[in-house]
């Protein structure tokens, strides 16, 4: 049962049965393609997009190389909310770090999913023989057992933070072109400035898990560090309209040049796929990329090659990727907006799970974030371009 259910919350698999578009949300999109996307994305969401921030892509395993070094740096504290933390070189080299910052009595707060982490008592044991204080998200049998945490967060002393698609585990190691050991492609981001205080949505799961607050010291005044205006949204259950639904939606309909997604497990709902199609027959260049072969649930392929080829009859362009794993989950939009985060375009993440993603608004960062993606987009099959074959014949 639980390994089973770990399987659901990793890939998704409710998404193979898609959205009853009945009742779900629709963003209008004429009222929003013309309108200032701050504004838009605060009566979208109810998160401001704020200047000063700083932004660095740390994708693969990158984004533990970058998280060692900022807790090497804390002086308050260290807090991490994971969906998946297992035992190897990784964990290992993270709970390393953490242990010489609260020997120096800096406070680490640990949140873990009960069920993406099963596994987790040898670990919770270990955090807590090096002083950390360690939680498992609605660990108790009976609790909604599809409505999980699957944020990805480390922060240190509120002034910086990482996000993305990643969890603690081995397999987020590397440099996401190998399968053999398994080295997934991720995309993840280090932030600095005032969206760090958005990202300290962890204090809403660690609420629960302990019924208490967070100290006053976890929220710093947030600096000025760069150019990029940048928020953090945090989506929690929703049977009709997720923050990260909403979202989405609000992204793509702003859009007037180019949408380029990357998301892993790609079953997204009927207004989303309306949108796409829409944008594609408007002219927008519109490219979908996801995991392909070597997914780690092949049974959730056909859902997703049907909504890549029912897109292609629209003009959208699909890709899997090939070299492994693409665990990724990215939006890049016209010339200026990158999303990051740890939401996947199906079901369960869109209705019933505890998410995140960075919206950053920056051109150099687009510059960037498109060159990566063009760089995934030469290492995969493009599948639409069989698809309109098919369909011609």
């Amino acid at each position: 049962m639980i390994r089973s259910l770990v399987l659901l919350g990793c890939a998704g698999l409710l998404g193979c049965f898609g959205r009853n578009p009945a009742g779900e949300f629709k963003l209008d999109s004429p009222s929003v393609e013309n309108a200032d996307f701050g504004n838009a994305l605060f009566q979208t969401v109810g998160v401001s997009l704020r200047p000063g921030n700083k932004v660095d892509l740390v994708d693969n395993g990158r984004v533990f190389d970058a998280a060692i070094e900022e807790i090497a740096k804390a002086r308050r504290s260290v807090h991490v909310d994971s969906f998946i933390w297992s035992e190897g070189k990784v964990s290992d080299r993270l709970i390393d770090a953490i242990a010489k910052r609260t020997r120096a009595g800096v406070q680490c707060r640990v949140i873990v999913d009960a069920v993406g982490s099963p596994s987790f008592g040898s670990l919770e044991k270990r955090l807590q023989g090096i002083g950390c204080e360690v939680h498992r998200f609605r660990p108790i049998p009976g609790q909604d057992d599809v409505a999980r945490d699957h944020r990805k967060l480390i922060l240190v002393d509120g002034r910086v933070g990482l996000t993305g698609g990643f969890g603690i585990d081995d397999k987020w190691d590397g440099d996401g072109r190998s399968d053999e050991p398994p080295e997934w492609r991720d995309s993840n981001v280090r932030v600095w400035g005032p969206a760090v205080l958005d990202m300290q949505a962890f204090s809403e799961n660690w609420q629960e898990a302990t019924g208490s607050l967070l100290p006053a010291d976890a929220f710093p005044k947030p600096a000025d560090v760069g150019p990029t205006w940048a928020a953090f949204v945090a989506s929690s259950e929703n049977s009709i309209a997720t923050r990260n639904d909403r979202m989405t939606q609000l992204v793509i309909a702003t859009a007037k040049k180019r949408v380029w997604i990357a998301n892993a497990y790609f079953a997204p709902s009927t207004p989303i796929m309306t949108l796409l199609s829409r944008k594609a027959r408007e002219g927008v260049d519109v490219r979908i990329l996801a995991s392909g072969e070597k997914t780690d649930t092949r049974p959730y392929l056909p859902i997703q090659r049907a909504r890549m080829d029912e897109l292609a009859q629209a003009g959208v362009r699909t890709y899997e990727y090939e070299p492994t794993m693409m665990h990724g989950k990215t939006m890049l939009v016209d010339d200026s907006i990158v999303v990051v985060g740890s939401c996947n375009l199906e079901a369960l993440s869109l209705n019933r799970l505890d998410e995140g993603a960075l919206v950053a608004v920056d051109p150099k960062l687009a510059r960037e974030a498109a060159r990566r993606f063009l760089d995934d987009l030469a290492r995969s099959t493009e599948r639409s371009a069989e698809s309109r074959k098919t369909a011609g014949r």
